[in-house]
């Protein structure tokens, strides 16, 4: 919708329960072309500010609003004699094209404009009834506007751009055409064919008509509700609906919307500006051939400290041993079970992992039967079902002592962060190895190093976060200079037991090239897990893989060719970083995904970081540290309250992003579901 009319003293109401990039789009339009803009974020103060100042222009959120009534407010104002004048839109999410359009009679009623509003019948003498269904081109003749005229205007539209200038629209019973500013803007359907066209009009000051409209006049001339491209699921509203954006998806944002009024060298031009905003590494230079033949001097200095995988030497076991470590790893105690491992492990326990594969797999239940030592067999399990063995040339003995000294480094006496945690991480990272985009754009190499990763996260974790460990002075932040650090420790530690001696070290075989980009892998996601990072790594994922591939998308649709994973979507998603910003988000989406669990695992998962967070204030107090966390509080503290205020401020947004991508739909319905469950049970208490 383009708001392109020529008046400065139009006046617009957006009503927001939050501003997000969908408010913002309709703000800096107005502002652009010098309309009054008002924002209100509930029913009362959008209906006082609309009785005030009569706005020629209502726009309201009806996606999933949970703050106020859309239709309510909509009713409300159509209640008013002023709201002649006023066209009325709800913003709603896209229907996909084979699903019918349940929410629009109720709008209509509600008084929402779909078709033309009560000024469009004053201005040209025609009714509703007689304009919706007709051709807009006849409705709209006069003798003024050439033929060629129209041509322009049709080729314009179908090439799905706009067009704005004079026009001349016929009224009723005359030959006389008014003369209006016009923006016609198109509205394309599936398949990117033109379906319907939405018209702005304004009466020019050379009109002879005293009665000067000074709203702005939408007529969807030729029937139907203006939708854009269908998207493939509801939560890819979120794309550009993010609850907290960074300051570069705003400027991205921003020049998407410059394009929309561009003439074709400018968004050529735009095109390639995105892209370079959109690559992982903002900072980075891309060293092509920087060098000059022969200046060894600086090919050396270039190579050793900018590139990590130049001249880099193979770390031995005996180079990684004798590193610093303020924690003393521990020897643990092989399981001795012999070769074909899976098939020799106890009835009760191969049971439980059958139901490995399926999201509502029930760790818990695996923790009990194993006597807290979970990790080793689903590690065994899941490692079997990715040919990890294969790719890293090892026995599976190997793997199972290394997976046994990993976890015999995990704390038990943990709440949340041991090794159950560990594996039900590993778990939800297989399940989403599986999920068909990401076996398209990730290679074996990848899916080891995600498995890897997951596994060895949270290694040594101490129960106690970053923050406390700086506040304490812990060896651990004075060796990582308050740097992530215990996820750069978990990292350290995880390679260090790797190479303590060729009975655990699952590298042993690789060769370097092989064991360089793996390593290199696995500690870009586990240093991915810091949730310092988290709404940085978010936003890139967002713009750089999910803005891409909607693009995309939209092309095939509006040329009639390819579909939504088609081989141009999967080899723009296959770039290095594009696959790196795919394999953090799905570590840090693995990593929190307790509230998209069944609802029974996801109160065990809450009761038990709540515990953890608990005895952190609690030793925080104790030695007189200052409270990092002081919600807290085992006395005062709304579980059902912090679970809501995780969900809200962390896991919608990013599972959102993640369903689009990969398309998780039953997640998605336990988070809701979970969400509803803590709200309630907040809500009791509050009660």
């Amino acid at each position: 919708m383009h708001l392109h009319l020529q008046c400065s003293d139009i006046k617009i109401l957006l009503v927001f329960a939050k501003e997000d990039a969908q408010s913002d789009g309709f703000w800096w339009a107005a502002d652009k072309m010098g309309y009054k803009c008002f924002i209100a974020h509930n029913a009362e103060g959008a209906l006082e500010c609309y009785l005030d100042k009569h706005h020629d222009v209502v726009i309201i959120d009806h996606r999933n609003n949970k703050s106020f009534d859309p239709e309510a407010l909509c009713r409300s104002m159509r209640a008013t004699k002023s709201s002649d004048h006023t066209v009325i839109v709800a913003v709603t999410k896209r229907i996909a094209p084979e699903k019918d359009e349940p929410s629009v009679l109720s709008l209509l009623k509600a008084g929402f404009n779909k078709y033309v509003n009560p000024a469009y019948e004053r201005l040209t003498g025609y009714s509703a009834d007689e304009v919706i269904g007709k051709d807009a081109t006849e409705m709209a003749k006069a003798d003024r506007n050439k033929t060629d005229l129209h041509d322009t205007i049709n080729n314009q539209l179908k090439k799905g751009k706009f067009w704005e200038g004079t026009y001349h629209t016929r009224r009723k019973s005359s030959d006389v055409g008014i003369s209006t500013h016009c923006v016609f803007s198109p509205i394309l359907g599936p398949g990117g064919k033109l379906s319907h066209i939405v018209s702005v009009q304004k009466t020019t000051p050379d009109t002879s008509y005293s009665d000067r409209i000074k709203e702005a006049e939408y007529n969807l001339a030729n029937g139907g509700v203006a939708h854009g491209y269908p998207r493939r699921r509801e939560s890819l509203a979120k794309i550009h609906s993010m609850t907290v954006e960074a300051p570069i998806t705003k400027v991205i944002n921003i020049i998407n919307a410059a394009q929309e009024n561009s003439p074709i060298t400018v968004v050529q031009a735009l095109d390639k500006v995105l892209e370079i905003l959109r690559t992982s590494q903002l900072y980075s230079p891309h060293f092509v051939q920087p060098m000059k033949e022969g200046d060894t001097m600086t090919s050396d200095l270039v190579g050793g400290l900018v590139s990590q995988n130049v001249k880099r030497q193979l770390i031995t076991s005996s180079q990684e041993s004798s590193s610093v470590s303020h924690s003393k790893p521990v020897s643990g105690h092989h399981i001795h079970i012999p070769n074909n491992l899976l098939s020799q492990m106890q009835p009760e326990v191969l049971e439980i992992l059958e139901l490995e594969p399926s999201w509502d797999f029930n760790i818990i239940n695996l923790e009990k039967a194993t006597a807290k030592r979970p990790l080793v067999h689903l590690g065994l399990k899941a490692m079997a079902r990715f040919g990890v063995c294969d790719f890293l040339r090892v026995d599976e003995m190997t793997v199972m002592n290394w997976l046994n000294l990993i976890e015999a480094n995990y704390h038990s006496t943990n709440s949340y962060h041991n090794s159950t945690h560990a594996a039900d991480v590993l778990h939800a990272t297989a399940f989403f190895l599986t999920r068909e985009r990401n076996q398209a754009v990730l290679d074996q190499m990848d899916q080891v190093a995600c498995l890897i990763a997951a596994i060895i996260h949270d290694v040594d974790h101490p129960g106690y976060t970053n923050a406390f460990l700086i506040n304490e002075k812990n060896p651990l932040a004075l060796m990582y200079n308050d740097q992530a650090v215990l996820e750069n420790h978990h990292a350290a530690l995880g390679f260090q037991l790797s190479w303590k001696d060729n009975s655990v070290n699952i590298f042993k075989n690789l060769t370097r090239d092989e064991y360089t980009p793996l390593r290199e892998t696995i500690i870009d996601m586990v240093l991915a897990t810091e949730m310092k990072q988290h709404f940085e790594h978010l936003n890139k994922f967002v713009s750089c893989v999910n803005k891409s591939t909607l693009k995309l998308e939209e092309t095939s649709s509006m040329s009639g060719t390819g579909s939504p994973d088609s081989m141009a979507i999967i080899n723009q998603l296959s770039t290095p970083e594009n696959r790196s910003l795919i394999k953090r988000m799905l570590i840090k989406c693995a990593d929190v995904s307790n509230p998209c669990r069944t609802t029974e695992m996801c109160i065990e998962w809450a009761k038990r970081i709540a515990e953890e967070y608990f005895i952190q204030t609690d030793e925080e107090k104790r030695r007189n540290l200052p409270v990092v966390m002081p919600a807290f509080d085992r006395k005062t503290c709304s579980i059902p309250k912090s679970q809501t205020s995780f969900i809200d401020f962390f896991i919608n947004d990013m599972f959102d992003a993640w369903d689009y991508f990969c398309d998780i739909p039953d997640l998605m319905a336990h988070l809701q579901e979970n969400y509803r469950y803590w709200k309630e049970k907040s809500e009791d208490e509050a009660s």
